[in-house]
């Protein structure tokens, strides 16, 4: 299963020049944790970064800063994880621990945002694979059970 099959294609995006109360808002209304954060393209919407609700957190409130007085291009991390929608889930699990991150935007070929991927949806993949395998390993016992009456 590639990541263009798992992704989530519903993402909810702004731009960096979006101030700060009004990403918190847009994270409230879509009941979501991030935003990826894009330029719009002639292609299509690039991403660029990344945006969360710890972010906000770190960065505006806890460093008492006015939320309305900060952009999401200021927050937002100097270096983005992204991820094409052909590659495969261990890939991009070994790169998101590397970096440290948690959600990665997944783009096609010309780098257009076509959906994100996130650690939630990842333990999901990797648990259905897992539960797939310990039934392989009840149907072996069962089989050989039988065999060996």
């Amino acid at each position: 299963m590639s990541l263009g099959q798992l992704c989530n294609r519903v993402v909810v995006v702004t731009t960096r020049g979006t101030g700060m109360d009004e990403a918190a808002r847009l994270m409230r209304e879509h009941h979501v944790g991030s935003l990826v954060v894009v330029d719009e393209t002639a292609l299509g919407r690039k991403p660029v970064g990344i945006v969360t609700d710890r972010d906000i957190v770190i960065e505006v409130v806890a460093a008492g800063v006015a939320p309305a007085s900060v952009t999401v291009g200021d927050v937002m991390g100097p270096e983005l994880v992204t991820a094409r929608e052909s590659d495969e889930p261990w890939d991009t699990i070994q790169r998101m621990r590397a970096k440290g991150v948690r959600r990665v935007p997944v783009v096609d070929g010309e780098g257009v945002l076509i959906g994100i991927v996130t650690v939630d949806d990842l333990v999901e993949t990797v648990a259905e694979q897992l539960e797939g395998l310990v039934k392989v390993i009840g149907q072996e016992q069962a089989r050989e059970a039988r065999t060996r009456k």
